[in-house]
């Protein structure tokens, strides 16, 4: 089995690379988000999982960990093959698929392409208890749902009503109240809020 290739980025499509290695020219499969982190023309190491049918040997890179992770756990689900797995990907970070599952945002998971209402909601059911022990991504901790009452909530109400979408909104207060503490005000939340999320 093929677990990470190394080499030399030699061609990127819309949802496949080839990744030249040693002369051999692998075909990967891979979200639109880790295909934006390759450097075309030069060498790069992609993680792979690769998938053995009777008619086809396929293989999905990802630029990171998390993203694999939750690759395998997505394609768990019945409904969800290889493709709309990485659709999922291409739509939501793994940071934003913990606050949406966490959330129950529907309409985020309905963004990506091939995922109707009722896919959306077999997602949220079967994923909601095992999205918090999932990976969040580089640099990122897993998002805590979003509160439910006191000045969280209503900073978060107010950062939703301004046109940020819930899961990042939630992901904002949440960070800022674990840097100022159960204390901070709305107007702070608010400001800070925005700054998190201007980032």
């Amino acid at each position: 089995m093929i677990a990470r290739l190394t080499g030399r980025v030699e061609q990127i499509e819309a949802d496949r690379c080839v990744i030249d290695v040693n002369g051999v020219g692998y075909l990967v499969q891979a979200s639109t988000r880790t295909l934006a982190a390759l450097p075309a023309g030069q060498v790069a190491t992609v993680l792979v999982e690769m998938q053995v049918r009777e008619d086809a040997i396929s293989l999905f890179g990802f630029a990171e960990s998390a993203e694999r992770e939750w690759f395998r756990l997505l394609t768990t689900v019945q409904g969800v093959g290889a493709r709309v797995a990485l659709n999922i990907l291409s739509a939501l970070s793994p940071r934003e698929l913990v606050a949406a599952i966490q959330a129950g945002d529907r309409g985020a998971l309905t963004r990506a392409s091939g995922v109707g209402a009722k896919l959306a909601v077999r997602l949220l059911t079967e994923l909601r208890e095992k999205a918090g022990a999932m990976p969040s991504g580089i640099g990122f901790s897993p998002v805590l749902p979003p509160p439910v009452g006191g000045v969280e909530a209503d900073a978060l109400s107010a950062l939703v009503n301004l046109g940020y979408r819930r899961p990042d909104a939630a992901a904002a207060v949440d960070r800022v109240v674990r840097r100022l503490g159960e204390g901070a005000t709305l107007d702070a939340l608010i400001r800070e809020g925005l700054k998190e999320l201007g980032r």
